[in-house]
């Protein structure tokens, strides 16, 4: 009894650690209840309550690191978790609509405008360059990316990062209509655009990832580790010979990662470190930086059809962020809502694609010139 009575008074002495506990139930309600990226939020949610109880014993034992510490260091602090899980992310993605229509991969350098635009902001703020680059990344749309980026430039509000960075990717259906509508009409949002299919055959599906990789290698080799595993996870989907290895990347894999992912970035959730009113600022840049890359992209269509004849849903160009493919179903909708025989799905996933390499690309070249 008087343990118990210690403990509650030493919460009681740090409201910061009630704080945060009431912060992660809301990650895990928002997991449990909203569908709101559940593989990730869940395990942070429960994680945060548990460092936040004074003389956590999965932070410490005995002296020696505790469980959750230990896997912070074997899992972040080496980005050793996040690039396990990009085989697994490249062994899910289907290129094929992207190399039916490569002019895509326009929109996914587009869409990562509000990155830089981001970064900037940050830096007039007052964050430093490297925190104001990891800040910059949530516009990525891509959790692995941005805690990659975070933890190579030693960012020390990775926490904040990665709660923003799955929380906005989570909130693609609220937060993208609502960008794309301040920025379209709604003839703009009708455009209706003609399909070409085609086919894709099975070598310019194995060369891709190859292609890319080198690509990656002589423009920004920094980027190679956050490519590189990507592409080798979309090369054991592709190469017709290890489809055994594929599926357990897509499966197994991803899985055990997604399952002590949560728990280890829950170690930056520690009180001291995430109540600041920087932190929020993070948040807010963040969303600053999500919402922008949509409106990049948006913007970038407009200004393409100033040029040509068959004119593109500026909607397309919203869909070139990393959220794949989440983005693209949502543009879909949006067209179906303005008119429902509207059907742009097929170039919207070809942008989203795309937007999953461009995001990488430019996690890779903020590394190139800060690390």
């Amino acid at each position: 009894m008087d343990t118990l009575l210690q403990g509650v008074i030493g919460m009681g002495q740090e409201p910061g650690r009630i704080v945060m506990m009431i912060i992660g139930a809301i990650l895990m309600y928002l997991g449990i209840k909203k569908d709101y990226e559940p593989t990730l939020l869940v395990p942070m949610g429960l994680g945060t309550m548990l460092v936040n109880f004074p003389d956590s014993g999965v932070l410490s034992a005995g002296g020696e690191p505790g469980p959750f510490q230990v896997l912070f260091d074997a899992g972040i602090k080496t980005e050793l978790f996040p690039l396990l899980l990009f085989i697994g992310i490249g062994a899910m993605i289907d290129f094929g609509p992207l190399l039916q229509s490569p002019f895509m991969l326009f929109f996914g350098a587009a869409a990562q405008f509000g990155i830089f635009f981001t970064i900037i902001a940050a830096v007039f703020l007052g964050f430093d360059i490297k925190d104001a680059a990891s800040i910059g990344i949530i516009g990525a749309a891509d959790g692995p990316t941005s805690i990659f980026v975070a933890n190579t430039l030693g960012s020390k509000y990775m926490g904040a990062i990665t709660v923003a960075a799955y929380s906005y990717m989570a909130l693609v259906p609220i937060i993208q209509p609502i960008a794309i509508k301040a920025v379209t009409t709604k003839k703009e949002r009708q455009i209706r655009m003609t399909y070409h299919p085609g086919t894709v055959s099975q070598t310019a599906k194995i060369l891709f990832p190859i292609v890319i990789t080198i690509v990656a290698g002589l423009i920004a080799p920094v980027s190679l580790p956050l490519v590189g595993f990507l592409m080798y996870g979309n090369l054991l989907r592709e190469c017709g010979v290890l489809e055994r290895l594929s599926v357990s990347a897509q499966n197994e894999l991803v899985n055990l990662i997604s399952i002590v992912l949560g728990l280890s970035i829950s170690v930056m959730m520690q009180y001291k470190e995430f109540l600041k009113f920087d932190t929020l600022m993070v948040i807010g840049l963040g969303l600053v930086a999500f919402v922008m890359d949509s409106v990049g992209g948006v913007l970038f269509a407009k200004v393409l059809n100033l040029f040509m004849k068959e004119k593109v849903n500026p909607m397309i160009g919203a869909a070139g962020i990393s959220a794949f493919p989440m983005s693209s179903r949502v543009i879909q909708q949006m067209a179906t809502e303005e008119d429902p025989g509207n059907f742009i799905l097929m170039q919207a996933a070809g942008a989203n694609v795309s937007g999953q390499i461009a995001s990488v690309i430019a996690g890779g070249l903020v590394l190139a010139f800060l690390v």
